[in-house]
């Protein structure tokens, strides 16, 4: 899967933001998502689309991770920007302590792709969260993958 090299965010995130991320949304991102949001931060794929419950989606940017949003344009694509105003709808449990559904990409119409911490807190599925449906811990989501790099692999 390519990305447009010129919708890039930079500064990249480095290893230590990366690792810093983990520890504040007390998970573990999968290798694949680490190596692909190091070179693609915040990016617009050249393909846009997959398929998932028999729906066509498109992606119209994946999120970045970013040291200090506020201090760019394009901030607002920051994961932990959009987590934090969707905060209690992407979980079904108000005491839990860190992320369920991360968000990663921008979907067209509002709903968003999400690294799924469900099952497990070092091996997340890959899934789409529908944002017209998805109430104050009650979120809709849909299964989309197993890995991301299945993910990757679906976009046509």
């Amino acid at each position: 899967m390519e990305v447009k090299k010129e919708s890039v965010i930079f500064p990249l995130p480095s290893d230590s933001l990366i690792a810093k991320k983990e520890e504040l949304w007390r998970v573990e991102l999968p290798i694949d998502y680490k190596n692909f949001i190091k070179v693609n931060n915040g990016g617009s794929p050249q393909k846009q689309s997959f398929i998932c419950n028999n729906h066509s989606y498109a992606i119209n940017r994946f999120l970045c991770i970013l040291e200090a949003p506020a201090n760019t344009e394009m901030g607002m694509f920051d994961i932990e920007v959009i987590w934090t105003q969707l905060d209690e709808r992407l979980t079904d449990d108000g005491d839990l302590l860190g992320v369920v559904l991360l968000p990663i990409a921008v979907l067209f119409a509002g709903d968003f792709l999400c690294l799924d911490f469900r099952e497990s807190r070092s091996e997340p599925k890959v899934c789409v969260w529908e944002h017209e449906n998805s109430a104050e811990f009650e979120p809709v989501s849909y299964h989309v993958a197993d890995t991301f790099d299945e993910f990757l692999n679906m976009i046509d």
